[in-house]
């Protein structure tokens, strides 16, 4: 009995010691819808026979995080999320220099990503900046349809609209980049601080306005046009809006982490990532973005961005660190302290 238990024990170590000298799970930091998140995760899985474990969050909180673990990084890639997080991380020194022999397939737009960050970070996917209402919601307090950015700050609208953070999330990030960029700095912080008096939250992530909206517990969320199209797709009563002004884009993005632990699962993870045909599923987990891969599968529900007045959004700029930091902090100052 003793040798059977010495024995079955012999076994449990020896277990426990392979496990341990085996490769780790790659850890994957995801910023995207946690449907589209997951099924990067789990295809990832199936086709490569790499573990992955994947933990969903806002861009700006992945930021966050991944500053925080600099000095012992527990991630080894960061996938999707707007664009500016990720260069503010590749300022930093945050993430890997790494080009993918997958680039020549990529649109310009997603290569000007890498360009602008010296490697660290690339283009995965597109999405113009907007918002949706609930019709029914809209219809019922008797509210006119909003065309514009502008329509937002009327009082009429008081206590109807949600946006999430800009501390929290990139969508709300490139809200107040937009602003400053359409109409200067001084004219945009005016702007976001009437803007203030109408919203009912702030939200962590940048898709749960539109969410919000769809439910019914608020009439206006401001997000990326596509996903207001997702909740559209979904049966839910969210008419989507392209400003009449025009309005700011994300450049969806991934990054390696530096000190990545896994470096060769990371980079197989990217390279895949950028593929034609990884990318076109999208549509699957209902995320319409346009993607950065040329020959990928954009769906017909997805916002044609041509048809779309989009600003010459300064990337660089509104993604430099110390650009970043000192907006967040004048919004914190200005507008998130004001009364509603």
């Amino acid at each position: 009995m003793i040798g059977k238990i010495a024995a079955g024990a012999f076994v449990v170590a020896a277990s426990m010691a392979a496990g341990l000298s085996g490769a780790s799970a790659l850890t994957l930091y995801c910023s995207a819808d946690e449907v589209w998140c997951q099924q990067m995760a789990r295809d990832f899985e199936a086709e490569t026979g790499i573990t992955v474990d994947m933990t969903r969050k806002s861009a700006g909180e992945t930021y966050a995080q991944v500053r925080a673990e600099a000095s012992n990084p527990k991630g080894d890639i960061w996938w999707a999320g707007t664009g500016d997080p990720h260069l503010q991380a590749a300022d930093e020194g945050l993430s890997e220099p790494y080009v993918s022999p997958m680039r020549s397939e990529l649109h310009d737009w997603a290569l000007r990503q890498a360009e602008a960050a010296g490697d660290r970070t690339i283009g995965v996917y597109s999405g113009a900046l907007g918002f949706g209402y609930n019709k029914d919601l809209l219809a019922k307090n008797n509210l006119p349809e909003p065309k514009c950015w502008a329509d937002l700050i009327k009082p009429e609208y008081k206590g109807q609209i949600q946006v999430a953070n800009p501390n929290s999330s990139g969508t709300a990030y490139t809200l107040l980049a937009t602003m400053i960029q359409l109409m200067g700095e001084d004219e945009g912080f005016e702007y976001l601080k009437a803007l203030h008096k109408n919203i009912n939250q702030y939200t962590k992530s940048g898709s749960a306005p539109i969410k919000a909206a769809g439910l019914g517990e608020t009439t206006i969320g401001i997000v990326f046009m596509h996903d207001a199209v997702a909740q559209t797709v979904s049966g839910f009563p969210i008419v989507t809006v392209a400003p009449c002004e025009g309005t700011g884009y994300e450049i969806g993005s991934m990054s390696i982490i530096k000190g990545a632990r896994n470096m060769d699962d990371a980079k197989k993870f990217y390279d895949w990532a950028l593929t034609a045909a990884v990318q076109s599923r999208a549509k699957d987990a209902k995320s319409y973005q346009v993607p950065s891969n040329k020959n990928a599968e954009t769906s017909d529900k997805a916002p044609d961005l041509s048809s779309i007045k989009l600003i010459d959004y300064d990337f660089k700029k509104y993604g430099s660190s110390d650009e970043r930091k000192r907006l967040l902090q004048k919004w914190d100052d200005e507008v998130f302290s004001l009364p509603q």
